[in-house]
């Protein structure tokens, strides 16, 4: 057991922004961030760290390894564009965004879309690893193996995860993983307790971070001469705190929204984030992050009803029940709806593989209690939401 390290001076300034971005300089042996935009979020996330995460000597330094890296990450995006302009010509195309809470079927939606040979979808491995590495050959091997030591690792942290959220190293993964990068991003929030940057990131015009999102898959697109011409399929939750942005800055997508009741979608977020933040802290409050999300999920479920008045044209709705019953059929429907060709070969090979594979051993156990909620207090709080998704 590692032991918690209480906020102060040195924890500040062990995540001060000038230090992480030196030593990402240091790191790289690049300066040139270009559009400095992404200070003020990642100075709103760094103060939040260090005075609400309860970071443990571990997670502190976890962190500052992980910020190092994803701001030279950015320091080789900029060096790259420069070496190669033709990157900034790749035409992006992306054809959905889905974007349903967890435990609503939104996960086996989207790689069953991402089954098919005609559309493609950002990899678990390359989420972590974006960027070609100095003399890699064109198959990345040094990208995947690395990916794949990473997942094993993260497992071995966090055995509980696979209980609550499949991932496969080499398999489709949310793209909310690339907007790390710009720290407007609900994985931050997720991974560790920061009431006051998920706050603060609801009223935050995330435009920037959508635009360096277009970037990220234009590179991606010129590493992998295959998925030339092919409309991306895309999934996260995030996506729900900016709508709007997504439908303007991907004006061919639209949003597939997954529904369930929440009243099961709380209790299973807030059990995977105390899986989560715990190889950060040892101060893991599960009431707290029970009622933050509850919260969350609240408010985001009311902002997609507006922006459904608004839009209706852009937004798919998928019923769980359906998901469970006919998945094949959901997936060949939401392709009709997308404008894409429904590959129902490609689409069966991915279930028969999904029942042979699949993670976990189902002994993950919780309940709303063991995060300061109840059933019933959540049926309330949701009774909007279950008006709708019962039209």
């Amino acid at each position: 057991m590692t032991t918690a390290h209480p906020a102060g001076a040195h924890v500040f300034d062990r995540l001060s922004v000038d230090a992480l971005l030196a030593a990402a300089r240091d790191k790289t042996g690049l300066t040139d961030y270009g559009d400095e935009w992404f200070i003020e979020p990642l100075q709103v996330l760094t103060a939040a760290l260090a005075s609400e995460a309860r970071l443990s000597e571990m997670g502190l330094m976890l962190t500052q390894q992980r910020l190092t890296a994803l701001l030279a990450d950015r320091l080789r995006l900029r060096a790259l564009q420069a070496e190669h302009p033709e990157i900034l010509e790749e035409q992006v195309v992306v054809a959905t965004e889905i974007c349903g809470l967890p435990r609503t079927g939104s996960t086996l939606v989207h790689r069953l879309l991402a089954s098919s040979p005609h559309v493609t979808s950002t990899l678990s491995w390359e989420t972590t690893y974006l960027l070609p590495f100095p003399g890699e050959g064109p198959g990345a091997e040094v990208r995947k193996n690395k990916a794949r030591e990473r997942f094993e690792m993260f497992l071995e942290m966090s055995p509980d995860f696979g209980d609550i959220h499949t991932i496969e190293w080499d398999g489709p993964e949310e793209d909310v993983i690339v907007l790390d990068r710009t720290f407007v991003s609900m994985s931050y929030d997720s991974f560790y307790q920061v009431p006051t940057y998920g706050l603060w990131l609801r009223k935050f015009d995330q435009a920037p971070a959508y635009r360096e999102l277009k970037e990220w898959l234009q590179v991606l697109q010129w590493q992998d001469p295959d998925r030339a011409g092919k409309p991306w399929v895309l999934k996260s939750p995030h996506h729900l705190t900016a709508v709007d942005t997504v439908l303007d800055t991907f004006p061919d997508c639209k949003i597939v929204m997954t529904h369930r009741s929440p009243t099961k979608a709380v209790p299973s977020y807030a059990s995977m984030v105390c899986a989560i933040s715990s190889q950060y802290s040892d101060q893991v409050d599960p009431v707290a992050i029970g009622r933050y999300w509850r919260d969350r999920f609240v408010t985001t479920l009311r902002e997609l009803g507006d922006v459904r008045d608004r839009r209706p044209d852009r937004i798919v709705d998928v019923q769980f029940k359906d998901v469970v019953s006919d998945p094949v059929g959901v997936a060949v429907r939401v392709s009709e709806a997308l404008g894409l060709p429904a590959d129902r070969d490609a689409l069966e090979s991915y279930m028969e593989r999904n029942r042979s594979q699949r993670h976990g051993s189902g002994g993950h156990t919780y309940t709303a209690e063991d995060f300061g909620l109840s059933e019933a207090e959540l049926e309330g709080d949701f009774a909007f939401y279950e008006k709708e998704i019962a039209r």
